[in-house]
């Protein structure tokens, strides 16, 4: 196995340049970072929520990194089954928030509906969208999650659904605060000049906040620690 260390380079325009050392091939040509219908340097969120309980989904597309990064719009449990799927959104913690959303897209058309037909499709909605990843941990703590919320609130189907999007922004909002949490403990297994090793997804982009791994990182290095990361990717998705 041969492996090659790359410099990774962001510029305030949003440009990133990948090369290699000087004495290595290049490993890749220079990409460039779009952001779709922004013009900020920075990264969005990996997924959020758009507007509120007829909203959407909106996550970045992350079949097309590193050499795009694109957000597209999810608006059913279809889609975010696909998108869970075909890997559009990866990480255990991310997966586990998309699918809390995805429940939601489930049941916007069901408001009207009478509380047992609804409550016999909110069954529908989580069976379907736990087959979407059998391995994934945190899909099926979501989705139980806001099944057990469903089974102890009162009320018609529209404040029922009202209930299950606030419980979902929970979920979001809990993942941001572990993931911080990570950062603070775990930076102090850190010491000054550290080399870490990341594998696979390890920062925001398969969670809601700043990553597991990557936390503690940017944690140690908001404590003005100098610290070295070798970036592992997978392969062939390259995360």
């Amino acid at each position: 196995m041969v492996g090659i260390i790359c410099r990774v380079q962001w510029h305030a325009t949003g440009r990133c340049e990948i090369s290699s050392p000087s004495d290595k091939p290049p490993c890749r040509r220079p990409i460039e970072y779009i952001v779709s219908q922004t013009q900020s340097t920075t990264a969005p969120p990996t997924l959020r929520w758009i507007g509120g309980a007829s909203g959407h989904l909106r996550l970045i597309d992350q079949t097309l990194l590193p050499a795009v990064c694109r957000e597209i719009d999810v608006h059913s449990a279809e889609g975010t089954w696909e998108a869970i799927r075909s890997l559009r959104v990866r990480g255990a913690p991310a997966i586990g928030v998309a699918a809390g959303y995805g429940v939601v897209l489930g049941l916007q058309p069901c408001t009207a509906k009478p509380r047992d037909e609804f409550d016999a499709q909110l069954i529908q909605v989580t069976d379907y969208l736990a087959t979407s990843r059998p391995t994934a941990v945190n899909l099926f703590w979501a989705l139980k999650r806001l099944r057990r919320v469903a089974e102890n609130t009162q009320g018609d189907s529209k404040t029922i659904l009202n209930r299950l999007l606030s419980e979902a922004k929970q979920i979001e909002i809990g993942d941001r605060e572990m993931c911080a949490a990570i950062g603070r403990h775990g930076a102090k297994l850190l010491e000054d000049n550290s080399g870490v090793l990341t594998h696979c997804n390890a920062g925001g982009l398969a969670t809601a906040g700043t990553g597991t791994a990557l936390a503690v990182i940017f944690e140690a290095a908001a404590q003005g620690k100098r610290i070295h990361v070798y970036a592992d990717e997978t392969r062939p998705l390259l995360q």
